[in-house]
């Protein structure tokens, strides 16, 4: 097995998360590797690896869309859970604290978008009455998942984001979202 060379996350540089012409770094799209996700001020909130490092930004992006401004990487060749955890752990270690969204807010980065937690007190008790059948809750959830994603394209469409961004139609009646 090869050796693979740890790059120290402070001497990696800080790549645009949005690039100036409104797009995720292209030149990562199937690469394999380990990523750092920072804030505005260059603070380090999430690592995370991926077989599709472009893919795994995009979904981030649109959990997160105030939280990822900047990024650092490191790409191996072929996919090893235990070197792209031994990479995540250095990293980590060299931070000297969890990035708080692999601590308290990790599910925000990580799961779908839960649209539910949006809901309006109105569209609340509407939904606990015990009254309506099913198909009515569903039409609920959408409307809520739809209001949801059309203010998160709101945000990344003021970060200049010129990407598509195209959320799963058929979770949104379960009142998730998540990319497509």
């Amino acid at each position: 097995m090869t050796e693979i060379q740890i790059s120290e996350l402070s001497k990696l540089e800080y790549l645009p998360y949005v690039d100036s012409e409104g797009k995720l770094p292209l030149s990562l799209e199937g690469k394999i590797g380990v990523y750092g996700i920072f804030g505005r001020e260059k603070e380090l909130l999430f690592i995370g690896y991926s077989r599709d490092i472009y893919q795994s930004l995009k979904q981030h992006l649109v959990r997160q869309p105030l939280n990822c401004y900047w990024l650092k990487v490191q790409t191996i060749e072929r996919p090893n859970r235990s070197i792209l955890e031994g990479i995540k752990a250095a990293w980590i270690n060299e931070n000297g604290s969890l990035p708080i969204g692999n601590g308290a807010t990790e599910t925000k980065w990580n799961q779908p978008i839960d649209a539910k937690q949006e809901m309006t007190e109105a569209e609340r008790i509407q939904y606990q009455d015990p009254l309506i059948d099913e198909v009515v809750k569903e039409k609920l959830l959408k409307n809520i998942a739809r209001r949801v994603e059309a203010n998160i394209l709101e945000v990344l469409k003021t970060r200049g984001l010129q990407e598509n961004i195209r959320f799963n139609p058929k979770l949104k009646t379960s009142g998730l979202l998540d990319l497509k």
